[in-house]
């Protein structure tokens, strides 16, 4: 009998959204290789311990994979999670108990790059306040407020984190003749170069740029790396597009500097707290373009997404290293072979 395998996905269900709520694509590429799919409903630490006790994979979105729950499943081998970001699983916690943690950073290049610059586009141009000026028969003052407003070629771009998501950007960015800069202090000077980027340290590019882009994991060090003291850095003509992580701003600050001018506005996909509650701010501001995360969401990528958690688990499952992993620190603590 072919070894079986329990793969788990233990998420809060009304978090789950609804592109990837069905697992019917999951459920067909595990049960190639013998591995039932179970999705279980769980909120807490304790609930995923107890769902998952006999799991030898999970597939996550937002469930906390913490040091308590890695160390509670004996026969846990990989936890994959949907999508690029991994901040809610505790790697170096999977790595002391064996554990690969799986993200997959290359579904949604074209999707969130795209919103970048649709967020970026809609600062420049005002879309937000002239469709609510128009609606209020401000004609006139519309047009002014455009004709006023500078044009986007040769102004500057400058890129906070210039991994893939990044350098994407920066390329179609360049198609509007925008000028670029970047700040990314893991990126081979080499690499940078060939992708027409001058690097400088971030206090330089929020002096020099007329739209900060934000693409950053979030870690220990990029949590509220733009706070007040960078806000006050930025150009009060310039734009913060945000389309990594929430935390990543310190958006009690983000709040201050719209509402006082210390910046022209602000495109955010991502917040601290999501869905973002209806006191907010932000929501109350003529110089956001706001979206709710959802610059990964087209049908395309959610099926190229839901295809590579699953296909990623069953490398792991059958002997092989998966495509990507995280934790590299476990390679040498677990006994797979390259896939070929």
């Amino acid at each position: 009998m072919p070894e079986r395998f329990k793969v788990m996905r233990v998420e809060n269900k009304s978090q789950v959204p609804t592109t990837v709520r069905n697992l019917d694509i999951e459920a067909e590429i595990l049960a190639k290789v013998n591995a039932e799919l179970v999705d279980a409903d769980c909120g807490t630490e304790d609930e995923i311990i107890e769902a998952a006790q006999d799991a030898d994979a999970l597939l996550v979105i937002f469930a906390p994979i913490t040091c308590h729950v890695l160390s509670s499943l004996p026969k846990l081998k990989v936890v994959v999670r949907y999508g690029v970001g991994y901040d809610t699983v505790d790697a170096d916690a999977a790595t002391d108990n064996n554990v690969i943690v799986v993200n997959i950073p290359d579904f949604c290049l074209e999707e969130v790059s795209d919103h970048a610059l649709a967020l970026l586009l809609a600062c420049a141009r005002g879309l937000v306040w002239s469709t609510k000026g128009l609606k209020e028969g401000r004609w006139g003052e519309v047009q002014m407020g455009t004709i006023e407003a500078p044009s986007l070629f040769e102004q500057t771009l400058g890129m906070v984190g210039c991994g893939n998501i990044g350098r994407l950007i920066i390329k179609k960015a360049k198609c509007f003749g925008l000028k670029i800069i970047g700040y990314d202090p893991y990126l081979d000077k080499t690499v940078a170069e060939k992708h027409g980027i001058r690097l400088v340290s971030l206090p330089e590019l929020l002096k020099q740029s007329d739209y900060v882009c934000l693409q950053t994991p979030l870690n220990q060090e990029t949590h509220h790396m733009i706070g007040e003291k960078e806000l006050k850095q930025m150009k009060p003509s310039a734009y913060l597009i945000n389309t990594a992580r929430g935390a990543v701003v310190d958006e009690i600050a983000l709040a201050r500097a719209l509402r006082e001018r210390w910046i022209a506005g602000a495109g955010l996909d991502v917040f601290e707290k999501e869905p973002i509650a209806l006191d907010n701010p932000l929501l109350k501001m003529d110089n956001v373009v706001l979206t709710p995360h959802y610059a990964v969401h087209t049908s395309t990528a959610m099926m190229r997404l839901r295809r590579s958690v699953a296909q990623e688990a069953v490398r792991v499952l059958t002997g092989k290293w998966p495509r990507h992993w995280v934790n590299q620190g476990v390679k040498p603590k677990v006994e797979l072979v390259k896939e070929g």
